[in-house]
C-alpha cells in the first residue's frame, strides 16, 4: 500500500482503526467485527494472499464509514485481529474458534483472506451448531469443489462436514474457468447456479433475493463468500484467478450489501485477493474494502422497513 500521508480533517471521518472487540465491555456487541484469516498455503496459484488482512486494513483509510440512505454513524465496530497460521488442521482449528468468538459478540462478521481456503474456517465456526439448518451463497468464478484440501475445495469441503448442496447457491460461476465433472458435481449435490452470463440478464437484487430464500430455507444462518476474482480482471488484476468478462467492481458490491441486509446473513468472507500482486493504483484492495463497507451498510439497512439501499 501506498506509504503517502493521507490528509487530515476533523469533519471527514476515515473508517477502519476500529477498536478491538475484546476491548469492548462485556455487555456491548459489535453491529460489524472484521477478522483476518489469512490463508495462502493451500492454494492452487502462488499467491501473497496472506498480506492481504492488513493491506485492506489500510485501504480502508481512504474511505468514511458514510452513504447515502443507511446510517452508518450509529454502528459499532470491532477488529478482532488475525488468526495466526490459519492454514493446516490446527491453524484451521483456531481460525474455526476466532470466529466463533466474533460472531458471538456481533451481528455481522466479515473474515477478511487470504485465499479461499478461509471460507471452511469462517463458515464452519459461523454455523457453530446451526450447520445442519445453515445456508452459504457464494460470489465466485469457480464451483470450488476440487477434491483435496486446497482454495479450490472450499464448497466441497463443507458439503461433507454437513452442509445441505440444496441450500448452497452459486451466483457468477464462469464459463472456461471450471470443468464439466465439477458442474456435474455440483448438479448432482442440488447446488442452485447462476452463472455469469445468466446474471446479466436479470436484475441484481432479484437474483440476491431468490439467493437469500433457497440459502435459507430451512432458518438458519447463512454464510456469503466474496470471491473477487469473481470480478472482470480489469478491476481484479490482484486476484490469480480473475478472468476477462466477469463482474463489475459495481455488482459486486450491490450484491455484497444486499446480502448483508438480510438478517439471516451471519458472516461474510472477503476472499482470493493477492495485495503483494495487486496493480499499482491498488484497486483489488480497495474493491476489498469497500466490499467491508458494502457490508456495513447492509447491516445499517437492516432495521429500516422498506429499505433498498
Amino acid at each position: 500500500m501506498s506509504t503517502r500521508a493521507l490528509s487530515v480533517d476533523p469533519l471527514w471521518p476515515r473508517a477502519g482503526d476500529w477498536p478491538g472487540l475484546a476491548a469492548l465491555p462485556a455487555e456491548q456487541r459489535a453491529d460489524l467485527t472484521v477478522l483476518g484469516i489469512p490463508t495462502w498455503r493451500t492454494s492452487l496459484s502462488p499467491t501473497g494472499a496472506h498480506a492481504t488482512p492488513a493491506a485492506v486494513r489500510g485501504a480502508l483509510r481512504r474511505y468514511a464509514a458514510h452513504a447515502d440512505g443507511p446510517d452508518l454513524d450509529r454502528l459499532r465496530f470491532a477488529d478482532a485481529g488475525d488468526v495466526t497460521e490459519p492454514d493446516g488442521a490446527d491453524g484451521e482449528a483456531r481460525a474455526i474458534a476466532a470466529m466463533r468468538a466474533a460472531v458471538a459478540r456481533s451481528t455481522l462478521t466479515v473474515a477478511v483472506g487470504g485465499d479461499n481456503a478461509l471460507t471452511v474456517p469462517a463458515a464452519l465456526g459461523s454455523y457453530g451448531d446451526d450447520l445442519p439448518t445453515a445456508g452459504l451463497i457464494t460470489l465466485d468464478a469457480h464451483h470450488d469443489l476440487r477434491d483435496g484440501v486446497s482454495n479450490g475445495s472450499p464448497v466441497r469441503r463443507l458439503v461433507d462436514a454437513g452442509l445441505s448442496g440444496t441450500r448452497i447457491v452459486q451466483i457468477g460461476i464462469a464459463d472456461f474457468a471450471n470443468s464439466a465433472a465439477y458442474t456435474r458435481r455440483a448438479a448432482d449435490l442440488g447446488i442452485t447456479v447462476v452463472a455469469r452470463d445468466a446474471l446479466h440478464r436479470r436484475p441484481l437484487d432479484d437474483v440476491m433475493a431468490e439467493a437469500l430464500e433457497i440459502a435459507g430455507a430451512a432458518g438458519g444462518p447463512i454464510h456469503v463468500d466474496l470471491d473477487v476474482d469473481v470480478c472482470d480482471r480489469s478491476v481484479a488484476p490482484g486476484c490469480p484467478a480473475s478472468v476477462p468478462g466477469g463482474l463489475a467492481a459495481w455488482e459486486l458490491r450491490r450484491l455484497a450489501r444486499r446480502a448483508a441486509a438480510s438478517p439471516l446473513v451471519r458472516s461474510i468472507d472477503i476472499a482470493e485477493v493477492d495485495a503483494t500482486a495487486d496493480a499499482p493504483d491498488e484497486r483489488t484492495v480497495r474493491l476489498a474494502a469497500l466490499l467491508v463497507l458494502e457490508a456495513a451498510a447492509g447491516v445499517a439497512a437492516r432495521s429500516v422497513p422498506g429499505n433498498d439501499s
